[in-house]
């Protein structure tokens, strides 16, 4: 839904960012507005004339999955910031994140929730109306730094299940995991000597198993190390 105001201020640039807060729109570049009238400084304080802007604001893109998060947010009563990390908005690659006290319940059993809420963002700022042309970007959604606390989990998990293929020469079947689990596991087994990977399954029960190098040659299965990659 497109929203227009007219606001005041000081100045054209005031006039701005206070457009910006009251259409509830991520930064600056995401609204377009028209210089309805020029501030006017006046004399010793008479006659002065504040900067007037016409302002629009219609979520595309990556800000369309900022006002989406926001919505569920406030829909949920979470007491949160929904942010569009600073530089993302020029990749390819967006990240957005929110914080706050009770953010925590948007991430769900190993992430399940904030995988669901990441996927309904990719499709808010993919959206394109009829004959819109518009590049495709990639949406990451993290809550309180959870990404990162999960991929360092994640590590540790596949050095140590390595380490038990190698010791015990047997091989090791992980819990389902979503593609981008799975990558993170291929990734660090990758620099583990001995010890390959592979993923059995379908659809949201696939896994990852860990063999020795020589099972692969004895059974003649082929290296897939990364055949995780081709889901992203």
């Amino acid at each position: 839904m497109k929203k227009e105001i007219i606001v005041t201020a000081k100045t054209v640039e005031d006039a701005v960012v206070k457009a910006v807060a009251e259409l509830g729109a991520p930064a600056a570049d995401a609204i377009t507005y028209t210089v309805l009238e020029e501030p006017k400084k006046g004399f010793l304080g008479l006659g002065a004339v504040a900067a007037k802007i016409s302002a629009s604001y219609s979520a595309k893109g990556v800000y369309a999955a900022v006002e989406l998060i926001r919505e569920v947010v406030r829909g949920m009563g979470i007491d949160a910031t929904v942010t569009l990390v600073p530089g993302s908005e020029k990749d390819e690659n967006k990240l957005i994140r929110v914080e706050g006290e009770g953010a925590g319940v948007l991430i769900g059993h190993h992430g399940d929730t904030l995988d669901s809420l990441q996927y309904l963002a990719n499709l808010a700022a993919n959206k394109k109306i009829a004959g819109e042309k518009r590049e495709f970007c990639r949406i990451t959604v993290d809550v309180e730094n959870y990404r990162a606390k999960r991929e360092e989990t994640l590590r540790a998990l596949a050095r140590r299940k390595a380490e038990q293929v190698l010791r015990y020469k047997k091989s090791v079947m992980l819990e389902p995991m979503n593609p981008y689990e799975r990558r993170i596991i291929h990734s660090e087994v990758q620099n583990i000597e001995g010890v390959s990977t592979n993923s059995i399954g379908s659809e949201n029960n696939r896994k990852v198993v860990m063999y020795l190098d020589t099972e692969a040659t004895e059974t003649a299965a082929p290296r897939r190390e990364f055949d995780e990659f081709a889901e992203f």
